[in-house]
């Protein structure tokens, strides 16, 4: 395995750690590391959310050896907008517009996702 693979690994599983740490628990995040008053939940865990995506994105791109640029893209930004729903679907009284917000957030996520499990496939079957 070479350094950049190493790193990407590395690095994707830090990412994820943070962001599901700010995502589940935003207070003891914002005590321990995001010391930026004033404390904002609803903030925080839509950070965790896109963190937890760019971990993915590295970790994609670090372990598979198959996955294309494209396909860690829509995969990983698929995962970040899935948990951004998760976000407003917890945080939905903090703010926005849940009746609206929610939904388009999801299918947002739904077409990503779809999307790059379609090219997972796609690339699969054509380097067999």
């Amino acid at each position: 395995m070479n350094v950049p693979r190493i790193v990407a690994i590395v690095g994707g599983a830090g990412f994820v750690a943070l962001g599901l740490w700010a995502m589940f628990d935003p207070r003891s995040f914002f005590e321990a590391v995001a010391l930026f008053e004033p404390y904002n939940q609803h903030l925080l865990q839509d950070i965790g959310a896109f963190q937890v995506g760019l971990g993915i994105v590295l970790l994609l791109a670090g372990l598979s050896g198959r996955a294309d640029g494209l396909t860690v893209a829509l995969i990983g930004v698929g995962v970040a907008a899935t948990l951004h729903t998760v976000s407003h679907l917890v945080g939905r009284d903090l703010g926005g517009v849940p009746g609206r917000d929610i939904p388009v957030f999801a299918v947002i996520a739904a077409i990503l996702l779809m999307a790059g499990g379609s090219r997972w496939r796609y690339v699969r079957a054509a380097t067999r």
